[in-house]
């Protein structure tokens, strides 16, 4: 607000409000002397300086002090008078005419002219009561003086009268003779020299009071300083408090929502796909077959889909579905779209794999395992909830995917508003364009950074142990930021390395900058997945490590460096022998470059192989096998059948798998009873392909409802599944671990009555967590095995293989083990051996392969040895082992192989 200067010179704001009381009563003093003068006194705080300041304004004269702080009579003011003053003559000598001085009666007249021009600018009502009073009483009063005084009266001067106060007519004529003139000239000079020097008094006094003035206003600052002012808050009610705490939260819920959103905007746009968004979704209007061909982190597994629904391809109640070759991918990929689209997993952005899905009427955006999509064709052979779909990282060429690309080869042609798009990495592009007919292939480049490989001098003993020890040279030798990605083959060794760098890192705590250990692989919960995609702690690396599926399933931020073992593990079978096992061997050149190009997506970065540039050269093939032409075909055969495909021999497969292969799944499948002699479908067959498992446990499973221990083996069935990390190795109570697993072996029924007394025991605690850490057992793949059996048990009532009621077992408990063993072996008679003569290996019965029991097994070092088995898989290390191995007596053999066995196989 602006200010002015008031009557008395005080300072006022426009709205008439005095500012300060002590300015006021100065100003009245020196205005009117008559009054007593106050006295100033100083503050002891005040400094010597300012004591000084001060004492020297107090010797200031009343008439110097009105002309300071009063309304200043500049020069030029005295000036128009001083004609008037000299040059009046006296008229009157009245005493009323003495009562001011010419000088106060012209101060008088500019505070009312002030007034006046105040009132003029403002108004009267600018002014306050008190104000108008004394504007009022200021004006009558100048009135009156300026009609008493028309012409200025002066004294008679002292030399016209005697002492007696007589007039000396001699000293009158004398005065008279004077030369008026003169004098008058010499009075004005005198004056007018006086009125310059006060002038210049009043300049410099002037700006010593300001500047005390500001000196004593500093004590005060505290005053105006907002960070000394004191907070109070209202007392607010408790429920009206509550409610302003949620808004508050909500208000910061909406601000770090559109935080998040910004965020998420700016990352898609930044992904090399976004620049092409309208050529690709252009591309799909016109073609029905589009080959989409980019490198991991372009952003098509999770764009695409996206850019699809924007479009319009979701509308009318159609999906569009993306398919991956692994369930860490499909869970992770949904997770993410549905954070990008504002949504949560299972609404508009839904999942499915074996035994898990998320899905809704709501959903639009559905990622899936391949192997999943092959089962939808069973219930919906022309796919009408679909769109469009997209067989996403088809490079890998899994089984199901070679599969699902011959379904959709006959598809296309009965629904040619369908849409098929395949995405894949640099590798077999045009493999896939010939095979749909030359469709177009849409390249989208990636935004890659060079990366220096490096390669062992030496081949490498053991390439765990190289790569703990690599992991340590880079985090202790790297000064600059950037985290570690290492390829193993599988979650044994995964586990063991983790396990390893951890026990390091806590021996070398504080001389060694912070380690997070992060694994990935296929049965790792969801929740402890998802760590590798968190930031980075700041002074901290991350250390990655996991199989093979980070080399283009997964975009992992952050990486600079990789290192590479070399190796990858594989589902080999035999199609002479008839055995399927996994091995661990040599990956592709085409694989290697893969992972090393997982160090360059941020930054330039450095790629350290296990083995030597000569291996890379020479001993890695080029590209990987197909898993069509290294695999067990059983259960493939089994759905293609239900499927209503007959003629494999014809199938439009991209590569063919071997005629003998295909043979050896149709004796197998129909020994189990899922075909008979003509090669047709039964009802038994049908039934087996309604489970989403191997047909030899979806066979036992069937045996089990005639059985009457359905409820049994659907609990073997539901661990089976995943039993790799069930049980817990603990170093620190290594005895303890094995004291508490041994409680629950049984040599009767092997390692499959094993699995079933865990489960029961888990049951009985109410599958307590507790009781699982107790007993050394991981509670994750017990829960895990308790989704699984609930959805095994959905499809047995439906079959009508379960009734609702109490277990048969029960009635019969005597006879549980026989006939849950019994039920196993009507599925697994083709995966049997014998004990060899010498008693310290197995044969098979079918291949005469020689086999051992794996050391995991509670049959392993039995005594006596049990002579006749059957196994769950062969696992190949540096030997051919038999995991999950259960006892079988030769007449139940005879009687669930039939139609697999020669008799003196038996024998």
């Amino acid at each position: 607000m602006s200010e002015s200067k008031g009557r008395f010179g005080k300072r006022v704001r426009n709205s008439g409000s005095w500012k300060d009381d002590s300015d006021l009563q100065n100003d009245l003093e020196s205005v009117h002397p008559s009054m007593k003068r106050a006295n100033n006194k100083v503050s002891k705080t005040t400094t010597d300086r300012n004591d000084e300041r001060k004492s020297r304004i107090s010797e200031i004269t009343a008439d110097e002090e009105q002309m300071l702080f009063g309304n200043k009579i500049n020069l030029e003011d005295y000036e128009n008078n001083r004609q008037e003053i000299f040059h009046q003559q006296p008229i009157d000598t009245s005493p009323h005419t003495l009562e001011l001085p010419k000088r106060e009666v012209d101060i008088l007249r500019l505070e009312v002219t002030q007034f006046q021009e105040r009132v003029d600018r403002n108004g009267l009502k600018s002014l306050s009561a008190e104000e108008k009073s004394e504007f009022e009483s200021r004006k009558e009063l100048l009135h009156t003086l300026q009609k008493n005084n028309k012409n200025e009266s002066f004294l008679l001067p002292e030399d016209y009268l005697t002492e007696e106060g007589k007039i000396d007519l001699a000293k009158k004529a004398k005065a008279l003779k004077m030369d008026m003139k003169a004098e008058r000239k010499q009075r004005e000079n005198e004056w007018y020299e006086n009125q310059v020097n006060r002038a210049q008094q009043v300049n410099q006094l002037t700006k010593l009071k300001k500047e005390t003035v500001n000196e004593t206003e500093k004590q005060y600052e505290y005053v105006f300083d907002q960070s000394h002012m004191i907070d109070y808050v209202p007392d607010i009610p408790e429920d009206e408090m509550k409610e302003l705490e949620n808004k508050i939260e909500l208000e910061e819920l909406i601000v770090q929502e559109e935080k998040r959103i910004s965020s998420i905007e700016e990352t898609k746009k930044s992904l090399p796909v976004f620049q092409f968004r309208d050529e690709l979704l252009r591309s799909v209007g016109k073609y029905q077959v589009l080959i989409v061909v980019g490198e991991t982190g372009s952003g098509k597994t999770t764009q695409l889909p996206q850019y699809l629904y924007e479009a319009g391809y979701g509308k009318h109640g159609k999906m569009i579905g993306c398919t991956q070759p692994r369930r860490v991918a499909a869970v992770s990929v949904a997770a993410r779209v549905a954070d990008e689209v504002g949504t949560r997993v299972g609404d508009k952005v839904g999942y499915s794999i074996r035994f898990d899905e998320k899905s809704s009427e709501n959903t639009v955006i559905k990622y899936m395992t391949d192997g999943m999509l092959v089962r939808e064709f069973l219930t919906d052979h022309d796919l009408a909830k679909y769109s469009v779909m997209i067989i996403d990282e088809a490079h890998e060429r899994t089984l199901q995917t070679d599969i699902l690309l011959g379904l959709f080869k006959n598809l296309l042609k009965k629904r040619p508003d369908f849409k098929l798009i395949i995405s894949s990495a640099t590798i077999n592009a045009k493999k896939f364009s010939d095979y749909f007919d030359s469709a177009p292939i849409f390249n989208v480049p990636g935004r890659r950074y060079p990366v220096e490989i490096f390669y062992t001098q030496q081949p490498e003993a053991n390439y765990l142990s190289a790569a703990i020890i690599t992991v340590f040279q880079i985090h202790m030798s790297q000064k600059s930021s950037g985290d570690i990605l290492v390829f193993l083959t599988g979650q044994d060794e995964i586990e063991t390395m983790a396990e390893n760098l951890a026990e390091t890192c806590k021996k070398l705590e504080g001389q060694i900058k912070e380690m997070v250990i992060c694994p990935i692989y296929a049965n790792l919960p969801p929740e402890q997945q998802k760590r590798i995609f968190e930031p980075t702690p700041k002074n901290a690396r991350k250390v990655v490590i996991s199989t093979n599926i980070a080399e283009t399933s997964l975009t992992i931020d952050g990486i600079v460096y990789v290192i590479d073992c070399g190796f990858v593990k594989e589902n080999v079978y035999n199609a002479t022998t008839g055995m399927e096992s996994l091995e661990v061997l040599p990956c592709s050149k085409a694989s290697a470059d893969q992972r090393a190009g997982r160090a360059g997506r941020v930054g330039p970065g450095k790629c350290f192989r296990l083995y030597t540039k000569w291996v890379y050269l020479n001993d890695l093939p080029r590209n990987p096998t197909p898993e069509i032409l290294r695999t067990d075909l059983t259960g493939v055969v089994l759905l293609m059948m239900t499927l209503g495909i007959t003629d494999l021999v014809h199938f439009d497969f991209m590569d063919k798998p071997s005629t003998k292969t295909l043979v050896k799944a149709l004796e197998l499948l129909y020994a189990l009873g899922a075909l008979n002699e003509r090669g047709e479908l039964t009802n038994v067959g049908i039934k087996m392909a309604m489970f989403p498992t191997k047909p030899m446990l979806s066979k036992s499973l069937l045996a089990s409802s005639e059985l009457k221990c359905c409820d049994e083996v659907l609990s073997i069935v539901s661990m089976l599944e995943d039993t790799g990390s069930l049980f817990v190795n603990s170093k620190e109570k290594k005895e303890m671990a094995k004291n508490a697993h041994a409680s629950f072996h049984s040599k009767i029924g092997g390692d499959h009555l094993t699995l079933l007394q865990i489960w029961d025991k888990f049951a009985e605690s109410g599958f307590s967590p507790q009781w699982c850490h107790d007993n050394f057992l991981q509670y994750k793949v017990l829960q895990k095995a308790r989704s699984v059996k609930k959805q095994l048990q959905r499809i047995c009532r439906r079959l009508g293989l379960l009734s609702d009621g109490p277990h048969e077992s029960e009635r019969e408990p005597n006879t549980t083990a026989l006939r849950v063993m019994k039920a196993i072996t009507a599925g697994y008679f083709s995966q049997s051996a014998r004990l060899s003569p010498r008693g310290d290996t197995y044969t098979t019965l079918s291949r005469k392969q020689p086999v051992l029991i794996h050391p995991s097994s509670t049959l392993h070092g039995a005594v006596p040895p049990v002579k006749l088995i059957v196994y769950h898989e062969l696992v190949m290390t540096t030997k051919e082992f038999m995991r999950h191995v259960m006892p079988v007596q030769g007449k139940w053999l005879a009687e669930y192989g039939r139609n697999y066995f020669d008799k003196k196989d038996l024998l």
